[in-house]
């Protein structure tokens, strides 16, 4: 009886009950978009670290002092291919472990051109990297001994050089005015956490890049070397040989700065992914402001309610209504307003998370949990702010109700 009367009363005002529940709508809605993009880019930042490689630890060159002047990361080369074999001997917790020399060069083929950064690697860049091909091969070691001038591209260098359906392999294409053959192309891999185009290459042997084509300050000068460890445990100990071997290689005295950088994959991923948390954090907190102030609404509307309704209250008291019944009236219609915008804000929030993904083609991914909290969260909120109207309503004399004018 109690619940048919809480449902009657807001039957009666549909606009005001609809106006009521649109804060609700638009919190729940707000939390679950916000959640379902911040989700969304954690399992991007995951992706892109799995297409960097497993187990990947990157050494570059870092900053060196010669005769008072101080250069920035790269800024000189301090790494060479002996640095990374010596790795690849010594060091017990890696796998495997490639390098390779990169500059931006003009790819040339008949009519077609393409700017992209090609990059001289060794034979056992693939392994390391843990890429595969999608057609053809890659070079191998013998290739890498004469300096042979093949080339394997990247999905984006193969798309832009070539016509659609046109056979890349086999084809010669011209690398910085050197003719080379196209003997294999890459499966695609996507960009980056940095927003780098990882297709965006031709892949050349290392040999070849130095002697042939992008030149060297001298014989041996890696630009990076990659090396993977050989379970994510071993990850740290492998960064502690590499540091250590290369310290020694170097005649690096106790005391001065590393002239290199090694960098772990998983603190960047675990860095990228903190920003992301701190930056979904910031936008529940604000779409959660929406959520209270529905909350203030609906109390807001069942105080206008209990004075309007103040007559009706004196009646149902006089026939035998008890106060807790007059308080679980109103506490019904509360749960009902803030339910119902709860119900309608996950419809809208789940809508708009897929919309945002289709024009602004941003991963998002819907929470079944945050889903069904929020529209729990939409109730209890609907319990928080109604009891004291329902309070207020049920603690009224009888007698004076029935005189309210």
């Amino acid at each position: 009886m109690t619940l048919r009367a809480a449902l009657r009363a807001l039957r009666r005002n549909k606009l005001r009950s609809g106006l009521t529940t649109l804060g609700i709508v638009i919190g729940v809605a707000a939390v679950i978009a916000m959640v379902s993009i911040g989700r969304g880019a954690n399992y991007a930042v995951q992706k892109q670290i799995e297409s960097l490689g497993t187990n990947l630890l990157m050494v570059m060159p870092g900053a060196t002092t010669s005769s008072g002047a101080r250069s920035g990361w790269g800024g000189v080369s301090t790494l060479t291919v002996q640095d990374a074999q010596r790795i690849a001997e010594e060091s017990s917790a890696i796998d495997g472990v490639t390098w390779f020399k990169r500059a931006v060069a003009q790819a040339v083929y008949g009519e077609r051109n393409w700017s992209t950064s090609v990059q001289g690697v060794s034979p056992d860049y693939m392994t390391v990297r843990g890429w595969s091909m999608a057609q053809g091969e890659f070079f191998g070691q013998r290739d890498e001994d004469t300096a042979n001038r093949v080339t394997v591209l990247g999905r984006t260098v193969a798309d832009e050089l070539f016509g659609p359906g046109e056979d890349p392999i086999g084809a010669t294409i011209r690398l910085k005015d050197v003719p080379f053959r196209v003997i294999g192309v890459l499966q695609r891999k996507g960009q980056t956490m940095w927003g780098q185009d990882q297709d965006d290459v031709a892949l050349i042997p290392f040999s070849t890049a130095e002697r042939r084509v992008l030149g060297t300050e001298f014989l041996g000068a890696v630009d990076m070397i990659f090396a993977t460890a050989r379970s994510a445990a071993e990850i740290s100990v492998a960064e502690e040989q590499i540091t250590t071997l290369l310290r020694q290689r170097h005649r690096i005295q106790p005391g001065q700065d590393d002239d290199f950088t090694v960098r772990d994959l998983g603190e960047m991923a675990q860095a990228s992914q903190t920003a992301s948390r701190v930056m979904t954090s910031l936008l529940l907190a604000v779409a959660s402001i929406s959520l209270l102030v529905g909350g203030i609404g609906i109390m807001n509307i069942l105080l206008v309610s209990v004075t309007e309704r103040t007559r009706e209250i004196g009646v149902r008291m006089a026939v035998g209504a008890k106060g807790r019944h007059i308080l679980l009236q109103f506490l019904v219609e509360a749960i009902a307003l803030s339910l119902l915008g709860g119900l309608l804000g996950a419809a809208l929030g789940i809508g708009s998370a897929r919309l945002v993904s289709a024009l602004a083609g941003w991963p998002t991914l819907v929470s079944p949990g945050a889903v069904f909290g929020a529209v729990l969260f939409s109730a209890a909120v609907g319990v928080f702010f109604g009891f004291y109207p329902a309070r207020k309503a049920a603690s009224l004399d009888p007698i004076a109700a029935l005189r309210y004018e």
